[in-house]
């Protein structure tokens, strides 16, 4: 389950940039930023598990593994592809079961407007 080379960020300027200009939402278990580029080819993603989210390393890589999946899983359904998005795990994140993580890493995708507006309800 690993992401291409090219989807990933690596470079803290970039980190920070999404941090500090883009939109933010917060969770339960992650914290959610994004930023429209539109020189990007496709979307590009960063993730941040700190030892405040786990104290363990092999539980940090699970957070990271589970972040990672839901992109690749929920991504290609985002309305714009051409940005940054940057996903923060949060205390208590390694407690919580993969659904309870993917459940609240939808809610702030939502939130953010990046999946596509559900088409009103006709009236019979």
């Amino acid at each position: 389950m690993r992401l291409p080379r090219a989807s990933s960020i690596n470079q803290r300027e970039i980190f920070d940039r999404v941090r500090k200009t883009g939109q933010s939402k917060a969770g339960r278990f992650v914290i959610v930023s994004t930023l429209a580029d539109a020189d990007l080819a496709s979307i590009r993603t960063g993730f941040i598990t700190s030892r405040r989210s786990a104290k363990k390393a092999h539980d940090r890589v699970l957070i990271r593994r589970r972040l990672r999946a839901l992109v690749q899983t929920h991504a290609p359904g985002f309305v714009d592809l051409k940005r940054y998005l940057v996903v923060i795990a949060r205390q208590g994140a390694a407690e919580a079961d993969f659904a309870e993580l993917e459940a609240d890493w939808l809610r702030q995708v939502r939130r953010l407007g990046l999946f596509p507006k559900d088409e009103p309800r006709k009236s019979p």
